[in-house]
């Protein structure tokens, strides 16, 4: 009996992109076996042979961008050869556009010789004009002095126009098409709204400038904001949600992402649980994802997953910025730099550190009182003198 191999589906992905088959057609494989290696919008996953036989076909070619669930090869018995050729209908095939050989388009031609005035065919030659393109308004559509005229106010009021030169051209494709596509889907799909708040974070800098030793030196100020979304979210739960169709789910776990940029694009990796952890837990999790990350070594289950997700452009001296609901989820929260700011405290201006948050919602889920509100809460908390790590 023939198996099918097919473009498999992790998380939410539409398609992937086969990078290697790591057999040939006409090898023997084992059922559990690494078959191929496909590239998702997360990550690079290998896809195990789901049964023993001989690779007879392989219908996606390395390089192939393939929808889930098609077709991409086929396994069976030698003498099955012939038939896995029924599989090739069952892959998704493109519209093609047609084209009648037997029409041709026509373009109308001016009949006989060109009929110009001496003077006229004389101005244009000197002012590099094609009078053989006018329409001449004289006797018999003779071409005068003054169509020359026009047809050289109408070149200076348009002048040519030089095609850009293009220094490098790079494709659309692996991970860059994958954000495009899911940046593409929030905006057309989600309902954006989206609420910024200054907060003091005398307390973040100083409990940061503590940490000089041990393990809590690692303790970022993006691990103290994703230690303050996970318990607030327990709070809110329609912000730990997702739309689905016309019912709104809340998940049970609140699972955080944290934005990371690396060379080999964006990524959000997941920190799991992250109610559930202290401030210096989280931190050891999220160094080790980043570091992953940029490595270019994390796996499926480090990316899944994810009920809400925080990004950081504050290294960047970002103050505010507007940050893109990452699908299927229903908010993020957009981190921008710690800087000093002059504000009046008891009468007095003072030198404080201020930190802008931005909270990007899906208005379909959520309304902006309680998303004023969920903001609200993680002022109050990374604001507090004494919150634990």
């Amino acid at each position: 009996m023939v198996t099918k191999v097919v473009m498999p589906k992790w998380g939410y992905m539409l398609e992937g992109i086969v990078v290697e088959w790591l057999k040939k057609e006409g090898d023997e494989v084992e059922e559990g076996e690494p078959l191929l290696v496909v590239e998702t919008e997360k990550v690079t996953q290998e896809v195990e042979a789901p049964a023993t036989g001989i690779l007879l076909k392989i219908f996606s070619s390395v390089g192939s961008v393939v929808p889930v669930g098609e077709v991409i090869g086929a396994i069976g018995e030698e003498e099955e050869r012939l038939s896995v050729e029924q599989f090739q209908a069952e892959k998704v095939v493109k519209p093609v556009v047609e084209v009648n050989q037997d029409v041709k388009l026509t373009i109308p031609e001016r009949q006989g010789r060109v009929l110009i005035s001496p003077a006229a065919r004389k101005l244009a030659r000197e002012h590099g004009i094609d009078f053989s393109i006018l329409i001449g308004t004289g006797p018999g559509r003779r071409i005068v002095r003054e169509d020359v005229l026009k047809a050289i106010e109408a070149s200076r009021k348009s002048p040519e126009l030089k095609e850009l030169k293009v220094a490098e051209t790079i494709p659309l494709t692996g991970r860059r098409k994958a954000i495009s596509d899911r940046v593409s889907r929030s905006v057309r799909e989600a309902a954006h709204g989206t609420i910024s708040m200054e907060i003091d974070a005398t307390n973040m800098v100083a409990i940061r400038e503590g940490c000089q030793g041990g393990d809590e030196a690692r303790i970022s100020y993006t691990d103290m904001v994703v230690w303050a979304v996970a318990r607030i979210l327990q709070e809110t739960p329609l912000m730990n949600s997702t739309l689905d169709g016309e019912a709104i789910k809340i998940f049970e776990d609140v699972n955080i992402g944290v934005a990371v940029a690396s060379e080999y694009g964006l990524i959000v990796p997941v920190i799991k649980n992250a109610d559930k952890k202290s401030i210096s837990e989280i931190a050891s999790i999220r160094k080790e994802l980043v570091d992953l990350a940029r490595q270019n070594k994390l796996s499926l289950p480090d990316v899944i997953n994810g009920t809400f997700t925080v990004t950081n452009l504050g290294m960047y001296d970002v103050d505010v910025f507007t940050p893109i609901v990452f699908p299927p989820q229903t908010g993020i929260l957009g981190v921008g730099r710690i800087r000093k700011k002059p504000v009046v405290e008891e009468g007095e201006i003072v030198a404080k550190s201020v930190l802008s948050l931005s909270l990007s919602f899906d208005h379909r889920v959520i309304d902006g009182v309680p998303g004023a509100k969920f903001l609200q809460r993680i002022k109050e908390l990374l604001e507090r003198s004494d919150f634990k790590k």
